[in-house]
């Protein structure tokens, strides 16, 4: 929801592509550089409260934007302040709700509680922008019916929309705080030291002694950054299959119905053998989808494509996360979780980049064949690199 205010509102102030740019690196900066404290953070504290006090701490920086719109003072700087605290958040929050998960559900669970999670990652992904834009377009329109549209009232009426965005984002914050420090959570044992350059970066020495977890997180990198095919989903709208906004909509969105389905059925029914070999099988699945989106002329077919893409990607996801999780000591899981976070974030951003360089060089279907060729080699090369991996039988 706040993505949607900050674009729309940041776009209307300065009209200005590089100034919604900045907003990113705004973001990003601060997550890349604090995530390993994060991750340290998430190990050495209740995890639970380090979330609900990054939570509350969003919700402070949306109630700012709200106020600072309603009253006319907001600027661009004010903006990309609250951005900042956003990437700070993020690199403490992430790191301690993925490692809290395990202290939630029992390991026999886990598979489940996983699915759960980010089944309703992918809701909120899909829900809250809608529900964002909804509010910033309609906002102004009952505050206008309501004061009979008083020229007296029009620069309130017109700053009410990304108020009310920010408004309702910074009440959303405030409950998931209190929720997250209602929910019962299993003591796990902090740290007692203070944080220093060998215990910062345990996390990514104990990822690389462990050629598991190593081909885990290097997997999902490496499919992710070749496999990015949705970066350029306008160009296959507008130039390859022929179809407007209304497509686009429905092309963006079919990745994750695809997510979600996959994410009811492992809640219902957890893998129970050869975990390994599936999570594998699932990346080859999604690079052949990649392909055959690449190569789709028609709607319904590139729709089909997408959707077997989620849910390839989603069932990877799942089993990489719950890995990472049981194969980690509890007094690990932070600092692991870190390096996690940072690699998927940074494979979803590159991905991105490199699907519009090469697109750019060769063209956008032949930039996807890659991509997706590319996702089913590393995939078949990963088996023959890491067998302790591919022979996991089950998440226990």
């Amino acid at each position: 929801m706040v993505a949607v205010a900050v674009g729309w509102q940041v776009y209307a102030l300065t009209n200005s592509a590089l100034h919604l740019g900045m907003i990113g690196l705004a973001q990003f900066l601060p997550t890349a550089l604090l995530t390993f404290h994060g991750g340290h953070a998430a190990d050495r504290f209740d995890r639970k409260r380090v979330v609900q006090l990054c939570q509350w701490g969003e919700a402070a920086a949306a109630a700012v934007l709200a106020l600072g719109t309603l009253e006319g003072w907001l600027t661009v700087t004010h903006i990309y302040l609250a951005a900042a605290v956003f990437g700070v958040t993020t690199a403490f929050e992430r790191p301690a709700g993925a490692a809290m998960l395990p202290n939630v559900v029992p390991d026999r669970l886990l598979q489940q509680g996983t699915a759960l999670s980010s089944g309703a990652m992918q809701f909120a992904t899909i829900s809250g922008p809608a529900l964002g834009g909804l509010i910033y377009a309609y906002a102004p329109v009952a505050l206008s019916f309501v004061t009979k549209s008083d020229p007296t009232l029009r620069s309130v009426i017109d700053a009410y929309g990304p108020g009310a965005t920010y408004a309702t984002t910074a009440a959303f914050w405030l409950l998931a705080g209190l929720l997250n420090g209602l929910t019962p959570v299993a003591r796990h044992v902090g740290l007692t030291t203070s944080p220093t350059w060998r215990s910062l970066f345990a996390g990514v020495g104990f990822v690389w002694r462990n050629p598991m977890i190593l081909g885990t997180i290097s997997l999902d990198l490496f499919a992710v950054l070749l496999g990015g095919a949705t970066a350029l989903l306008p160009i296959f709208a507008a130039d390859v299959l022929h179809t407007g906004p209304v497509g686009l909509g429905l092309l963006r969105s079919a990745p994750a119905l695809g997510a979600l389905a996959v994410t009811v059925m492992l809640a219902r029914r957890p893998l129970q053998s050869r975990v390994g070999l599936r999570m594998f099988q699932a990346v080859i699945i999604f690079g052949c989808a990649t392909i055959v989106f690449g190569l789709s002329t028609e709607l319904w077919l590139s729709l089909i494509a997408l959707v077997v893409m989620g849910a390839g990607d989603e069932v990877s996801v799942v089993i990489r996360l719950s890995l990472v999780q049981l194969k980690t000591p509890d007094d690990m899981r932070g600092r692991v979780s870190a390096v996690n976070f940072l690699f998927v974030n940074a494979s979803n951003q590159l991905g991105e980049f490199e699907s519009g360089v090469v697109a750019a060089l060769i063209g956008a279907v032949p930039a996807v064949l890659v991509g997706g060729a590319g996702s089913v080699l590393i995939a078949l090369l990963w088996m023959k690199l890491f067998p302790s991996l591919r022979n996991v039988e089950r998440l226990v």
